[in-house]
């Protein structure tokens, strides 16, 4: 068995394959259904909990609206008066109270209860004919607003079960109780509520309890005006805790969830009851959907997987068979590369191992052959001015001797320029060496152009003696002057920044000359990089010279940047790698 497995790569990947991908697909499938229901069970009970919320706004609505309207009547002085003095305004205030009946239709009721001997009758907006409200409470004892419990009255539309909010009416002279109000609500309007919005899609139930966890209305009518804890033994003890929560009861088949919503302003509570069987609903059509799921991957994954073991293993076959024949000395073999596919792409790139590798010693030599010619160029450049820099000596001596100041300061400025071009035939220099000769040029400039133009300077002290190539900026300075500055009417102005931005220097020469249009800003720029096989346009030479011997000497991420917009101004920029210490060839 174990030979039969080693010799064949098509077996082991076969094997391995289908081993690393059933495994996982089987853990997955039963993580997501986990994953899934539990997910759909706790949405399902923060739906059931926001929605106990609503239906809470609405209850607390109504609470505040009975109470509001309780301190609306105690103090209103005709009801004051009519405490203290029965008279004529008794149908005043019977009308003002069936107003405020008609216009809420939660209100069965609303009753004054006068003082013991101050009347000899109680003044209801409706008559009732019986009433259970005498067994619960005494009223003359009540001292402070209350609600009561559920309880039966019988009126003209029958026996209807109702609660009441009842308080002392005061008077607010001497605050001495003259009677008491009593508002009372009917259970079966306020149980509309409860089905609007519908718990779980209809599914659950609803109940309102009371402080002592009584059952004032519900949606279903045989829970009423019981304890909650013959329903749901042990859920007092569970709803006590917190604002809202859900709790699970019972076991099996009979097992239901209990959410619970908290009202704090009286201490009543909204418990909503959701079989648990329509969570186990879900979850076997999520069951059904992840099982499904899982057995076509599977299926799928054993097809394709076969189907991609063959296709990599017939054509490595035939590489393995070529890469035998290999000899060192020769060049590699080309393989028939007849696919798009990754071994097609691998056969391809076999194919191109030669061929690059002669190209690569081919692009070294043209690099190197090309650095060579602009190190020549650089190196004529300080060759060219040496008899003119012993010339020019002479003169400014001769101009010194005869008092000539003006130009003895040209001949040194130029002199002084010409020196740094040659520099010993060194190729490198400190920033402020490379800014002297800048300066250098700028006085000469200054001396033939008066008034055309001024120079600023911007340098991070830091920069002063790390070393650069040299050369970069005045060939950059001199072309800001003669393509943008003296082509300008008015006085310019250039400007020079240089800057340490981590490890690198940046510098930037930008004029405020006459700019460029969209295509010269695009022949400039492909002028720095002509194609191969095609002579170099002599326009911007200065520019590409710079630009060629950054390439060289500091790698592709180092060439000019140029930036331009017509009658506005000019800005080109680089940045170089920062020289730890001096060397005379630093290139990369």
């Amino acid at each position: 068995m174990i030979k039969w497995f080693g010799y064949s790569l098509r077996r082991k990947l076969s094997v391995i394959m289908l081993v690393t991908t059933l495994i996982p697909l089987l853990f997955l499938g039963t993580f997501a259904f986990t994953i899934s229901s539990n997910i759909t069970e706790e949405k399902a009970q923060q739906a059931g909990l926001d929605t106990l919320a609503q239906m809470d706004a609405k209850f607390r609505f109504i609470l505040k609206d009975v109470e509001n309207m309780s301190l609306f009547l105690i103090g209103q002085s005709d009801v004051q008066a009519y405490m203290k003095k029965p008279d004529e305004t008794r149908a005043q205030i019977l009308g003002l109270m069936t107003n405020l009946v008609y216009s809420k239709d939660y209100i069965s009721n609303i009753t004054i209860y006068p003082k013991n001997s101050i009347a000899s009758e109680p003044l209801a907006t409706s008559t009732i004919y019986k009433t259970d409200l005498n067994q619960q409470i005494d009223i003359e004892q009540i001292s402070d607003k209350m609600w009561t419990n559920l309880y039966h009255i019988e009126t003209y539309l029958g026996d209807r079960q109702v609660f009441s909010f009842i308080r002392p009416l005061r008077s607010y002279n001497n605050y001495q109780t003259l009677g008491w109000l009593s508002i009372t609500l009917d259970e079966q309007v306020l149980s509309r509520i409860w089905s609007e919005p519908q718990l779980a899609e209809g599914h659950g139930k609803v109940a309102l309890l009371n402080s002592r966890n009584e059952i004032m209305s519900a949606t279903d009518k045989s829970w009423l005006a019981g304890p909650v804890e013959t329903l749901f033994p042990g859920v007092s003890a569970h709803i006590k805790t917190g604002t809202s929560g859900e709790w699970t009861f019972g076991k099996g088949n009979d097992k239901q969830n209990i959410l619970y919503y908290r009202e704090p302003s009286i201490g009543w509570t909204l418990i909503g009851v959701i079989p648990s069987e329509l969570y186990s609903a879900q979850n076997r059509y999520i069951l059904q959907l992840t099982g499904v799921a899982v057995v076509l991957a599977v299926l799928t994954n054993i097809v394709l997987t076969l189907f991609v073991i063959q296709r990599v293993t017939n054509p490595l076959r035939a590489l393995t068979r070529l890469l035998t024949k290999v000899n060192p000395s020769e060049p590699l073999p080309q393989y028939p590369a007849d696919s798009r596919d990754e071994i097609g792409r691998l056969a391809q790139s076999y194919n191109m191992l030669g061929t690059h590798i002669e190209a690569l010693k081919t692009q070294l030599i043209h690099d190197e052959t090309r650095k060579k010619e602009a190190d020549m160029r650089a190196l004529q450049a300080q060759i060219n001015p040496h008899f003119l820099y012993n010339t020019l000596s002479s003169i400014h001596w001769i101009a010194l001797l005869t008092e000539e100041n003006r130009i003895a300061e040209m001949v040194g400025a130029l002199s002084d320029f010409l020196r740094f071009s040659l520099n010993k035939g060194k190729e490198y220099c400190t920033v402020s060496q490379e800014l002297a000769h800048i300066r250098n040029y700028v006085q000469v400039q200054a001396i033939r152009f008066p008034d055309e133009f001024e120079v600023d300077f911007t340098i991070d002290a830091r920069l002063n003696d790390t070393y650069m190539l040299k050369l970069l900026l005045q060939p950059l300075v001199e072309n800001a002057m003669i393509h943008g500055i003296q082509k300008k009417e008015a006085k310019g102005i250039i400007s020079i920044y240089a800057e340490q931005k981590g490890s690198l220097m940046s510098f930037k020469i930008m004029d405020d000359g006459i700019g460029m249009s969209e295509d010269q800003l695009k022949t400039v720029r492909e002028s720095l990089n002509p194609q191969k096989g095609l002579p170099a346009s002599d326009a911007s030479y200065g520019m590409r010279n710079v630009h060629e011997r950054l390439l060289l000497h500091y790698g592709m991420e180092s060439g000019l940047i140029i930036e331009s917009k017509l009658n506005t101004g000019t800005c080109v920029s680089f940045s170089i790698p920062i020289l730890e210490d001096f060397h005379e060839n630093h290139d990369r």
